[in-house]
């Protein structure tokens, strides 16, 4: 096939030959509406000087750095979320926003701490999930003091300091919970709470919306101890089979934070999915699987696509217009997966 040109462009475009060359060779000023369309054009056809064109109209637009904390870099999840964020922050066409990435490899107050401490002087703005802690409030409060915001995500942490919480209402997710294990449970039994550790917010308030819609709507239903799985297959396997063979009466799990994939391996191993209703958190390929098998019986999926824009447009907002009198918080709607609906 003939290499697209310059008049390929142009007339994609809608415009002349010397505007392309113009908005190409940055010769004279050229209005941010047409270069867009120029732009569009030749990304549109392949035309090979694609990202020059591109490079020539982020030349003058304000360049921000963005710093985000997740966790398990090799979970299927956080490897999604991070894409979205690179995904995100590439949508913004009027704004150069670097995105630069680091994962915590354990649960720990003190690692998270270190790592928003090391974003000092490095970002303009900081996402991060973790543990709520008084080492983290520490951390962010020291961010705040030299103005860089720090947004907690999925899960609530320094309140009152951070800028703004982004994800799920956790505790309406909770009751939601509740709601389909009493639902789908074929008779009132036990029910085994897995949280991923005591210093998750979100995992908290999710525990406390479970246990307040049973004691209000399903007092016939016995919910256990929260049993603690530092979010690791292995111990969240044990702890399940371990409940299994001692509670023949256990009608459902709910495994709040992370460590499903244990969960879903104890029920396989077990042939315990006919009875017991099991609730998991992210679609992800194995969960998914899961679900088609009907191992589990749902999966609460977040929004990634619509958190991640929003959070990359509020950071911006917050550089550009000062952190809030007020820290806040933004509710998106997690999304609710069961067989039939894959």
């Amino acid at each position: 096939m003939k290499r697209p040109t310059i008049a390929d462009v142009a007339q994609a475009a809608g415009v002349s030959v010397a505007t392309v060359d113009r908005v190409l060779n940055a010769r004279l000023p050229v209005r941010e509406e047409t270069s867009r369309r120029v732009y569009a054009a030749a990304e549109k056809i392949g035309f090979h000087a694609t990202n020059v064109i591109r490079q020539r109209m982020l030349a003058d637009l304000p360049v921000y750095n963005l710093g985000f904390i997740l966790r398990k870099e090799r979970h299927a999840f956080y490897q999604v979320f991070a894409e979205k964020l690179e995904g995100a922050a590439l949508a913004m066409k009027d704004r150069r926003l670097n995105v630069q990435v680091q994962y915590a490899r354990s649960g720990e107050p003190a690692e998270l701490a270190d790592l928003l401490l090391g974003m000092k002087g490095k970002v303009h703005a900081v996402g991060a999930t973790g543990p709520d802690h008084h080492d983290v409030t520490s951390a962010v409060t020291l961010l705040r003091t030299s103005g860089i915001p720090t947004f907690s995500l999925l899960s609530d942490f320094a309140p009152g300091v951070r800028e703004a919480y982004l994800g799920a209402n956790n505790m309406k997710v909770g009751r939601t919970a509740a709601w389909m294990i009493s639902k789908l449970s074929h008779t009132p039994g036990k029910v085994l709470l897995l949280l991923g550790g005591h210093r998750f917010h979100g995992h908290s308030l999710r525990e406390t919306g479970f246990r307040a819609y049973m004691r209000e709507y399903a007092p016939d239903f016995e919910v256990m101890d929260a049993l603690i799985t530092l979010e690791t297959r292995r111990l969240t396997y044990e702890l399940v089979m371990d409940t299994v063979s001692k509670h023949h009466d256990l009608v459902g799990i709910y495994c709040i934070g992370g460590g499903m994939e244990g969960v879903i391996e104890a029920l396989r191993e077990g042939n315990k999915s006919e009875k017991i209703v099991c609730l998991v958190n992210e679609l992800t390929p194995e969960s998914r699987q899961a679900l088609l098998e009907r191992r589990i019986s749902g999966v609460f999926q977040t929004p990634l696509p619509e958190l991640c824009a929003d959070l990359i447009a509020t950071m911006v907002h917050t550089i550009e217009h000062g952190m809030a009198e007020t820290p806040g918080q933004r509710f998106l709607p997690a999304h609710l997966w069961v067989p039939e609906s894959l």
